[in-house]
């Protein structure tokens, strides 16, 4: 069923009534902002007419997909920027990110990010900096099935074009990450991701006084300010974060945080929306009343949450890995004066 560079996908039972760009962005791995660009361009049809996004699929429909080309990536070495490798093999590169730095390029973040520096360590192989779209069925399933049960793709499978890029840490946030050297890599990543058996655990300083619980909610994009996420949404992803307390300190408290989902700003939005945000959060929180926190919250310049745990399966042998890092400096100071401070 392939032709030139499209593929068809049918529709499987347990899909009938979603919306098209929603199944295809899932099953075909893809943002769903990309799939619309696909399908706003003419490039999805059904019944051999142009599809609308907001088309629901019917069981056993078949969908023929034409990928477009990804932008082009416009990052460039900079060897002024310090990466911490903590890991390297083959398949894999694991990085301890500092607070202040960007994860890949973007709009008004040109250069100076992580991708830049490692580019610049040339520590990507030429498959996962091309823009040439790859056959990388999931691991265990044959070369032409699809990802979900019942369904049926034909051709190929676009990836993604941020190099090597399968999860990211906001600027301020500081710790472990892994990024994929080969697009094989990158995809099975994806996967772990996708699937949430990737093990992650943040700790942060919070405003207040915080209690273990677990907050499952809804999250979404604030509907007055796109730059937000917030819990308060009617249809939204499912996001779920546990929360250990780990020791009291001057009005504040530190805490461990697991995730279960892994969604833009999570942990800091349900810190937020529960009355204990994160000290130093610039878009969440707000300068504190106490003055030994506010000028904690000063010297850190950026919110104090670190990830110190990434646990994942190797890509290529399955070997479970596992890394920790300390927190970085700034963070341990404001935590060792407010613990002094709160005894």
């Amino acid at each position: 069923m392939k032709a030139g560079g499209s593929y068809v996908v049918v529709v499987p039972l347990e899909a009938r009534g979603a919306r098209l760009d929603r199944f295809l962005a899932g099953f075909l791995h893809v943002s769903r902002s990309e799939l619309q660009r696909w399908i706003g361009a003419g490039k999805v049809s059904m019944a051999g007419q142009s599809a609308d996004a907001a088309a629901r699929v019917r069981a056993g429909e078949r969908i023929v997909v034409e990928p477009m080309q990804p932008p082009t990536t416009q990052a460039l070495p900079d060897e002024r920027v310090r990466v911490e490798v903590m890991y390297a093999d083959d398949e894999v590169i694991v990085v301890n990110k500092p607070a202040g730095m960007v994860v890949h390029p973007a709009r008004g973040h040109s250069g100076g990010t992580l991708v830049n520096g490692l580019l610049a360590l040339d520590l990507f192989r030429a498959d996962v900096r091309s823009s040439e779209l790859t056959t990388l069925p999931p691991a265990g399933v044959p070369s032409g099935a699809g990802s979900k049960p019942g369904a049926q793709v034909s051709g190929s499978r676009p990836t993604d074009h941020r190099p090597g890029i399968v999860h990211r840490l906001d600027r301020g946030t500081s710790g472990v990450m892994v990024v994929a050297r080969t697009a094989a890599a990158r995809e099975r990543l994806k996967e772990q991701f996708q699937a949430h058996s990737i093990e992650r655990a943040y700790v942060a300083i919070v405003v207040g006084e915080a209690s273990d619980c677990t907050f499952d909610t809804l999250h979404g994009r604030h509907p007055r300010d796109r730059l937000r996420f917030t819990t308060h949404v009617r249809s939204g992803k499912r996001a779920v974060t546990n929360v250990r307390v780990i020791g009291r300190l001057h009005g504040a408290t530190h805490v461990e945080c697991t995730l279960q989902t892994g969604r833009t700003h999570q942990i800091r939005v349900h810190l937020a929306e529960s009355g204990t945000p994160v000290l130093g959060d610039p878009l969440y929180g707000k300068p504190p009343r106490d003055a030994l926190l506010k000028q904690a919250a000063e010297r850190l310049g950026h919110q104090a949450l670190h990830a110190r745990l990434l646990g994942f399966a190797h890509p290529r042998t399955g070997d479970a890995m596992r890394f920790e890092a300390s927190l970085p400096d700034d963070v341990h100071e404001v935590l060792t004066e407010l613990q002094r401070y709160g005894s």
